[in-house]
C-alpha cells in the first residue's frame, strides 16, 4: 500500500460515517409523538407564546391611586411641576414607581400566607379593643346619668371617675387601630385622618424624636431660655418654609430669602379646632448708646384657626381687619453686627376666646421694645410651638432694607478695643536675674529677653 493510501484511508473511513452520526443525533433530538418520524424529515420547532395574564379587578381604591399624579410622578422635572402648584408628591420615590408598574393588588389582599395569618390575629385583637371600648362607653353613660349623691364620694368622685374613664376610652380608640397595616401604610404615605385619634398619636410619636430633640437643643445652646420666655416646653410641630424650601431650625439665612414672610406648618395632637397667635420677634438689636440689646417685633396676628387637619399657615394670607396686628418686616442685621436671633412663636388662646385686634394694633405697633413675656401674661396665652433662623449681614441686606425703608444700612459696628487695668509685668527669668554688671560676661546670650534692649546696661568703649 502506497503512503497516498495510507493518508487518504482514515479520511475516507470519515466521510462514510457521517450519515450514520446524523441520523443518531436526530433520532435522540426528536420530540416525543405517537408516530415515527422519518429520518429524513428535517427537525422544526415550535415557541408556544403564553395567553395574556387575565386583568385584575381593581377596588375604587387603587383606580384613585393611579389617576392621582402625585402617586405615580417619578421624573424629578415633573415633581418640581407638582409642588410649584401646590401639590407635593406622595411617598417616596420607589413607592411611586411601585404603584406604575406593580399589578395594583390591594394591599390587604396580598397573596402570603405569613402576612394573612398575622392579619387574622391582629383582626382578633382588635375585636378584643372594641368590646372592651364599647364597655367603656356603656360605663361612662351610667356614671353620667347616676345622680351624685347616690356614689360614695359626691361630686368630686364621680367627676374624677369620669376623667379617668375618658381617658381610658381615648387609649382604647388608639389601640383599637394601632398596628393595623393598612392604617401604619395611610400615615407613611401622608395620608392619614388627623381627625383620629390613632393618626395623631402616631404624629406625635414621630416628633418626639428626633424632630423635637433638634428643637430643644436649639433652646438650650442659642439661649431662647431665659432671654426670650423664662421657661418653655414646646408641644406642638411647627416647621418653617421659605419659597417652599424648609428651613431647619436656626440655619442663618440670605436676607434676600426673608423678605417675603414664611409659611407655617402647625401640627397639633389634641383634637379640636382653636385659635392661636403668632409671634416673630428678634431678640438680638444692638443697642450701641446702652451697649447692650434689646428686642424687636418683626410680625405679629391674633385669632388664627388651627386644627389637626388644618396645618398650613401661611403668614401672608391672614385676614388683615380681624387677624394681622403687625405686619411682616424683612429679617436684617448690620455690618459688623453678631448673628440675630429670629423666633418664631406659636401661642395657643383661651377657648372661645378672640383678642380685640384693635387694642393690640395700639400696644404693639411701635415694634421695638417687644416682650413676649408681657404679651403672653396680659392676655393668659399658652406658648405650644416655636422655630427660629438666624440673619447676618451679607450681600443683598442693604438692598433689602433700602426697598422697605428700613434705616441704618450704612451703620457698621466694630469692636471696641478693651485695655488691661493691670500694670506693667515683672520681667523674670535666666536672663533678667543675669543684667548686672557683674554679669558682664553673660550679656551676649540675653539678646532674646523680650521687652529689654539688647545692650541694656553695657558701655560704650
Amino acid at each position: 500500500m502506497s503512503s497516498c493510501q495510507r493518508v487518504a484511508r482514515p479520511i475516507a473511513r470519515s466521510l462514510r460515517q457521517q450519515p450514520s452520526i446524523q441520523a443518531s443525533s436526530f433520532a435522540l433530538s426528536r420530540t416525543f409523538a405517537q408516530s415515527a418520524a422519518r429520518k429524513d424529515e428535517a427537525t422544526t420547532t415550535t415557541k408556544s407564546t403564553p395567553p395574556p395574564p387575565e386583568p385584575v379587578a381593581q377596588s375604587p381604591e387603587t383606580q384613585a391611586l393611579q389617576n392621582d399624579p402625585r402617586n405615580t410622578v417619578t421624573s424629578y422635572w415633573a415633581e418640581r411641576k407638582l409642588v410649584k402648584k401646590g401639590l407635593p408628591p406622595i411617598g417616596s420615590r420607589r413607592r411611586r414607581a411601585a404603584i406604575q408598574t406593580s399589578q395594583n393588588i390591594p394591599f390587604e389582599h396580598l397573596p402570603y400566607q405569613a402576612f394573612q395569618e398575622a392579619r387574622n390575629i391582629l383582626n382578633e385583637d382588635r375585636q378584643e379593643k372594641l368590646k372592651a371600648l364599647q364597655s367603656a362607653l356603656a360605663s361612662i353613660k351610667r356614671l353620667e346619668e347616676t345622680p351624685a349623691d347616690q356614689l360614695p364620694g359626691g361630686e368630686r368622685k364621680k367627676s374624677m371617675r369620669l376623667t379617668s374613664l375618658r381617658e381610658y376610652v381615648e387609649e382604647l380608640k388608639v389601640l383599637v387601630d394601632i398596628n393595623d397595616p393598612v392604617v401604619k401604610r395611610k400615615f407613611e404615605d401622608g395620608l392619614g385622618d388627623f381627625d383620629k385619634p390613632v393618626y395623631r398619636h402616631l404624629a406625635e410619636k414621630k416628633w418626639r424624636g428626633y424632630p423635637l430633640r433638634l428643637i430643644q437643643q436649639r433652646i438650650d445652646t442659642l439661649n431662647i431660655v431665659p432671654d426670650v420666655l423664662p421657661k418653655f416646653e414646646p408641644t406642638a410641630d411647627v416647621q418653617m418654609y421659605f419659597r417652599r424650601n424648609k428651613v431647619e431650625p436656626g440655619e442663618i439665612l440670605d436676607s434676600r430669602v426673608t423678605e417675603n414672610p414664611p409659611r407655617l406648618k402647625v401640627q397639633v395632637f389634641n383634637a379640636g379646632e382653636r385659635l392661636v397667635s403668632v409671634v416673630v420677634m428678634d431678640s438680638d438689636v444692638p443697642n450701641a448708646e446702652n451697649d447692650s440689646f434689646e428686642r424687636r417685633c418683626h410680625y405679629l396676628a391674633a385669632n388664627v384657626p388651627i386644627s389637626p387637619n388644618q396645618q398650613s399657615l401661611p403668614l401672608s394670607q391672614v385676614n388683615r381687619e380681624s387677624q394681622l396686628v403687625v405686619p411682616w418686616l424683612p429679617a436684617f442685621s448690620q455690618k459688623g453686627a453678631p448673628y440675630h436671633r429670629l423666633s418664631v412663636f406659636v401661642l395657643e388662646q383661651k377657648p372661645g376666646e378672640t383678642l380685640d385686634v384693635a387694642k393690640l394694633k395700639e400696644l404693639y405697633t411701635a415694634r421695638d421694645g417687644f416682650s413676649l413675656k408681657s404679651y403672653r401674661d396680659k392676655f393668659a396665652l399658652n406658648p405650644i410651638g416655636f422655630n427660629m433662623f438666624r440673619t447676618v449681614w451679607d450681600e443683598g441686606t442693604a438692598d433689602v432694607m433700602n426697598r422697605h425703608n428700613i434705616p441704618g444700612a450704612n451703620i457698621e459696628f466694630k469692636l471696641k478695643r478693651v485695655y488691661s487695668l493691670k500694670g506693667d509685668k515683672k520681667l523674670r527669668g535666666w536672663e533678667i536675674k543675669r543684667q548686672k554688671p557683674k554679669y558682664k560676661s553673660l550679656w551676649k546670650y540675653t539678646h532674646r529677653v523680650r521687652g529689654l534692649p539688647r545692650y541694656k546696661g553695657r558701655r560704650h568703649d
